[in-house]
């Protein structure tokens, strides 16, 4: 007697998708069924009664090519975030935007970049600097505080008899109290300065991974040509699923995330040796971005520079003294009623001179 056992096989079905009068197959992972096996008790093997899978010849018979290789080995780490739900909606909104204006790719790109920096990320840079503002106006109440906190120590150590090393754990712990109700007190915890790159970055990610794999036929949204991105460049870049073979796009992306990253410098007129290091790290990306930039397709490496293009127009809008004062940002020891020409000309005595 053969006791009958069930067990879970994944089954890969086919989806059809019609563009254009041309039919085009994209598999999916849709459904999980159950097919049956007996075990021999005198042999403890397990003998499958039936089992269901797709012959490879079914494709071709159909006409049909597949988009993706179809593998029961789990995918990678890159491959999970690139089929995740945020890249699949990054991909819808890509598509849905340059369905809706009518533009060509590349356009459509550039616009989305700016559209999401300006409408996301330019209100979190904002806030951004209103928190460093209020945590460098508290650094004179923390000095004086500090100064009584350690003159009290101090009374206290000879009242009880404290050890030096006594007097610091103490001075350590109620000063860290006494910051900590400070931020509170003005809602200014600089933990929420950090708050820009945890928005930015991701949406960085996703945008990316988004145009890759539109680029490589891999979207899980339909395009509204079969031509799609290999007809939406411009210029020296028409098929935008190839890398830019003249390196323009790559170089410009260096160029501009250099010149970001000295803007930053420049402004630091006391840089301790971590924010050196952090300098010298950030400098290190932006070269490291140029061959990497030459090898990806020609949208993701031109969203890139747009997205670095309207970073630069950001940080300089936000040295502005109206614009400044518009948004309510506090006033810092850094401001200046000229900027720009300040900026120019710390640029020259440092590059030029």
């Amino acid at each position: 007697m053969w006791p009958k056992l069930t067990r879970s096989v994944t089954v890969v079905t086919l989806r059809i998708c019609r563009q254009s009068n041309l039919a085009t197959l994209r598999p999916h992972i849709r459904s999980i069924s159950h097919g049956s096996s007996s075990l021999d008790s005198r042999t403890q093997t397990i003998q499958p009664l039936c089992s269901r899978s797709f012959h490879p010849s079914i494709t071709p018979a159909m006409g049909l090519q597949p988009r993706r290789t179809i593998t029961t080995e789990r995918s990678s780490w890159y491959e999970s975030i690139a089929d995740s739900t945020p890249v699949y909606l990054a991909e819808q909104l890509l598509v849905s935007t340059q369905q809706m204006t009518g533009l060509p790719w590349w356009a459509s790109i550039v616009c989305t970049t700016l559209t999401l920096r300006t409408a996301i990320t330019l209100p979190l840079g904002i806030y951004q600097s209103i928190i460093i503002a209020k945590v460098e106006a508290l650094q004179k109440e923390i000095s004086v505080l500090a100064h009584q906190l350690r003159f009290e120590i101090s009374v206290k150590a000879k009242e009880k008899g404290w050890s030096e090393k006594a007097c610091r754990f103490h001075f350590k712990k109620n000063l860290k109290r006494i910051v900590s109700e400070l931020y509170v007190r003005d809602n200014c915890h600089p933990f929420k300065a950090s708050l820009l790159i945890w928005v930015q970055l991701p949406m960085w990610v996703c945008l990316s991974l988004a145009l890759r794999n539109l680029s490589l036929g891999m979207g899980h949204v339909p395009l509204a040509s079969e031509a799609g991105l290999a007809t939406g460049g411009a210029l020296w870049f028409p098929d935008l699923t190839l890398p830019d073979s003249t390196w323009i796009i790559p170089v410009s992306l260096g160029l501009i995330n250099l010149l970001i990253t000295e803007i930053f410098a420049l402004r630091q007129l006391e840089a301790s040796k971590f924010q050196k290091y952090v300098t010298h790290f950030i400098r290190g990306i932006s070269l490291v971005m140029i061959p990497i930039a030459a090898t990806v397709p020609s949208s993701m490496s031109l969203y890139w520079l747009g997205s670095s293009c309207v970073g630069l127009a950001h940080n300089l809008l936000m040295r502005s003294p109206r614009f400044r004062g518009v948004c309510r940002i506090p006033p810092t020891r850094l401001d200046s009623e000229t900027p720009y020409k300040d900026i120019a000309a710390a640029f020259v005595a440092k590059y030029i001179k």
